[in-house]
């Protein structure tokens, strides 16, 4: 480990420096969430053109597979990205990010289905969520460690919960962009050709993000280091190896709160408890705007009341509630119990988005800030939150039990809320 002098205090940054930070990052994150996210609300349409035909379960667990593919990679994003943003800057980083996720995604929505190219048709999927998943790997530590560092210290709280905000805003636009296609289009068009327009428009606005993440300036914590480390990836899993687990652990009811709530829920009534697709989407984006709303309230009363309160409260939630919120799901199969599981879930993960990504970045020194956290976050991500509706769906197969998804749930609120007991309640931000 390179030994590093004392950093210098960072300056202050302009209102006019903070408003373009803002801007690049919230519409750069959008942008490449919205891409890796839409996958999730076409996985039905995915599965029937691009594998072979099988009975409908089967199809979804193969697209759902396929969805899991890109958290893989999602790690390896973050120790490549993550140890590039602390030695080169996070901006560069970032602008890598949307490249590698523009073409990754203009390219998911040229594949030629399998009925024309057969098995390349899904190796084709599988290497652009592989792509994606690097990407997108490197693109949440970048994110919201850019907004934290240029956050005045009074602010951190909600600069860092705009970050999420950017998130769940990107899951709106998936939502309603799927909710617009079912409307306009039949299920033969939907499945043919429409499930392929949000990744091509995705390309297609592209450049913007780009254009602003590459005119923005260096957040001031990273110009204010002495020396940036010779081995950021090694240094993170050695000195702050125990931060590293923290962040992890935290992230677990997060990820599989994140993706069972909004991507599995979506899927699973429509296709296995047979609610008119329409309404099922309706009642999610519901649920996505409660969280929305929450997320910048939370973010900003924990730079009053702290991060840890909100986080703990989220996790014991998701913890009592999960089990009866499938089973009313399940006991009565319609769109309003999937817009009340979806909004008291809204409300749950509300209050994690709103303090997590700010509790994550204050465990955490500034020199190697974005590779120990990218590596912690996406980790959790990967294991619980990538395959989680795969593993939901393969649960509620096995078991033939539609409350299964509320048991995986409340094990991931268990052991993230262990995790939260385990760390400090007001750790300190590191520069």
């Amino acid at each position: 480990m390179q030994t590093a002098a004392p950093p210098t205090p960072a300056a202050p940054a302009s209102p006019r420096q903070i408003a373009r930070a803002l801007g690049s990052v919230m519409i750069g994150n959008w942008f490449e969430l919205f891409d890796f996210i839409v996958y999730g609300y076409f996985a039905a349409q995915i599965g029937q053109a691009m594998f072979p035909k099988a009975d409908p379960l089967t199809a979804i667990l193969a697209s759902f597979a396929t969805y899991g593919v890109g958290f893989v990679m999602r790690p390896v994003g973050a120790v490549v990205l993550g140890s590039f943003g602390d030695r080169r800057g996070r901006k560069a980083a970032l602008v890598l990010t949307m490249l590698l996720m523009a073409v990754a995604t203009g390219l998911t929505g040229l594949i030629p289905s399998y009925a024309t190219i057969g098995l390349a048709a899904p190796l084709l999927l599988v290497a652009c969520r592989l792509v994606q998943g690097f990407a997108t790997g490197g693109e949440w530590g970048g994110a919201t460690t850019f907004l934290v560092e240029y956050a005045p210290p009074h602010r951190r709280g909600f600069f860092g919960s705009l970050q999420q905000l950017s998130t769940s805003l990107a899951i709106v636009s998936a939502i309603g962009t799927a909710l617009l296609l079912n409307a306009i289009l039949s299920p033969q068009d939907l499945a043919a050709w429409g499930w392929r327009v949000p990744f091509v428009l995705g390309f297609l606005v592209a450049p913007v993000g780009f254009w602003l993440r590459a005119h923005v300036s260096e957040t001031p914590a990273f110009e204010a280091e002495a020396a940036v480390p010779a081995a950021p990836v090694r240094e993170a899993l050695t000195v702050h190896r125990a931060a590293v687990a923290r962040v992890f652990g935290i992230t677990i009811v997060w990820t599989v709160g994140s993706y069972i709530f909004t991507t599995f829920t979506a899927t699973f009534a429509s296709q296995t408890l047979k609610i008119p697709a329409s309404e099922v989407l309706a009642a999610t984006l519901l649920g996505v705007l409660v969280n929305i709303a929450t997320i910048p309230i939370v973010g900003w009363l924990s730079d009053r009341y702290g991060r840890w309160p909100f986080l703990i409260a989220s996790a014991v939630g998701c913890l009592l509630l999960s089990l009866p919120l499938y089973w009313q799901l399940a006991t009565f199969a319609t769109a309003w119990n999937v817009a009340i599981l979806t909004s008291v879930a809204g409300v749950l993960t509300g209050l994690y988005s709103g303090a997590a990504p700010t509790f994550l970045c204050e465990l955490l020194p500034t020199r190697i800030r974005y590779t120990a956290m990218s590596i912690g976050y996406n980790g959790a991500v990967m294991i619980f939150g990538g395959f989680g509706p795969f593993i939901a769906t393969l649960l509620v197969q096995q078991t033939g039990t539609a409350i299964a998804p509320g048991f995986y749930v409340t094990g991931a609120a268990a052991l993230s809320a262990i995790a939260l007991l385990l760390t400090p309640r007001r750790p300190a931000l590191h520069g």
